[in-house]
């Protein structure tokens, strides 16, 4: 039975409102900082430090350490929480969350190793690394760039293709390192979400044994846990692990967009439009429909996101680990269109607001420069995502990886 036919029941988790609330005081923390994260080009200490006191990170993790039921509604709302008052904080503890889920394919010895550390995770899954077979495991070199969370992170994955000890082609996957054996490229001068601190990091020949590869082709072709499978019904292994791993971006860009309109609906209000017979903007009848049509577009953009979310939830209730080429493309078209409109809009905001709005010390421009450069990410770049839905509907192959 398709989505279409039955849709998903929706679950929330039992400690749903306790999670938005801590979410929301991450936030609130977050923009009290947020000139200082600019200024830094990372998030402040007290910031990440609310985030691992949230203890986020070990919420999708298997049970066995620490995780629990966190069903994609109540996950979604937590980001978009946070990114109504910090969209680079939302994007962090979103990463946070999620990198916790990879370590869970991995062998038992290296499970246990990366989950009882204690430290937080990233990874850039951008394929760029050189690896060797050195006949006991693999030497791994190269430089990433955009690695979120490194600065904070004690394990990172970065992507590369090679041929695997079990394997017989090369294949996509992410090596896993330690912090100690990366050398961090200060280069994260950007646009916007400079409070991520996305640094490079450059790695030389760094030791990797085969317990720490996260298989990642193998997984999206639909393979779940291995053969030591503590926990069948862990929810990651049930659902298409990339259309997961990417559901968040949208509620990131859809909590700062919520906020733009509460700034533009507050600003208009209080508009003197000197050069227009004094008149107050909130009686003009073009920011009266700008705003309208705006709330109306944040409306269809969040069914289109809660859209996904059932479709997720669905995978997961009939543990569907592939899906084919057409909903697959479904969900990239989801992502990519939500992630345009939202950047319009926010540019939108911005051009109906004028001068007054530019300045660095408005959250305005700091809104807009931060969901405008989310947009940018390739798992959801609108030219490509529709092209690819596009294709799948005619019966050809879409994108490979999205």
């Amino acid at each position: 039975m398709t989505l279409n036919q039955q849709t998903a029941v929706r679950k929330t988790a039992a400690n749903r409102d306790e999670l938005i609330e801590k979410a929301r005081q991450i936030g609130l923390i977050a923009e009290k900082h947020a000139s200082e994260a600019e200024q830094n080009a990372k998030l402040s200490d007290v910031v990440i430090e609310k985030i691992r006191e949230a203890e986020f990170h070990k919420l999708l993790r298997p049970k066995v350490y620490g995780g629990q039921d966190l069903d994609y509604f109540t996950f979604g709302e937590m980001i978009r929480t946070i990114a109504y008052h910090s969209v680079p904080a939302a994007w962090l503890s979103y990463f946070f969350v999620i990198h916790e889920t990879w370590p869970a394919f991995l062998p038992k010895e290296s499970r246990d190793e990366l989950f009882n550390d204690g430290g937080l995770m990233a990874d850039v899954f951008a394929p760029v690394g050189k690896v060797t077979d050195d006949g006991e495991g693999y030497r791994l070199s190269g430089q990433w760039n955009f690695c979120s969370g490194v600065l904070w992170s004690d394990w990172i994955a970065l992507g590369a293709v090679a041929k695997l000890k079990d394997g017989d082609a090369p294949e996509y996957s992410m090596y896993i390192v330690h912090k100690n054996d990366v050398e961090i490229v200060d280069n994260w001068d950007t646009l916007g979400l400079r409070g991520t601190g996305s640094n490079g990091v450059l790695v030389d020949n760094v030791y990797i044994p085969p317990n720490r590869v996260f298989k990642m082709a193998r997984v999206m072709a639909g393979q779940g846990l291995g053969k030591d499978n503590y926990e069948p019904e862990y929810q990651i292994a049930n659902v298409p692990y990339m259309q997961f791993f990417l559901m968040g971006f949208q509620f990131i860009q859809i909590g700062g967009v919520e906020r733009l309109l509460d700034i533009f609906q507050s600003k208009t209000e209080n508009r003197i439009r000197i050069f227009n017979h004094g008149q107050n903007e909130k009686e003009a009848a073009s920011s009266q429909r700008v705003l309208a049509e705006m709330k109306i577009q944040l409306s269809s953009l969040k069914g289109l996101s809660n859209e996904y979310l059932e479709r997720l939830t669905h995978y997961q209730e009939n543990s569907m680990t592939t899906l084919d080429e057409e909903e697959r493309e479904k969900l990239f078209a989801i992502r990519g269109y939500v992630s345009k409109n939202a950047a319009e809009m926010a540019l939108r905001v911005l051009l109906t607001l004028g001068g007054n709005s530019i300045f660095k010390t408005d959250p305005t421009e700091m809104f807009v420069r931060d969901i405008m450069t989310v947009a940018v990410h390739p798992t959801h770049l609108y030219e490509d995502s529709l092209a690819a839905y596009g294709k799948s509907i005619f019966g050809f192959k879409g994108n490979p990886t999205w």
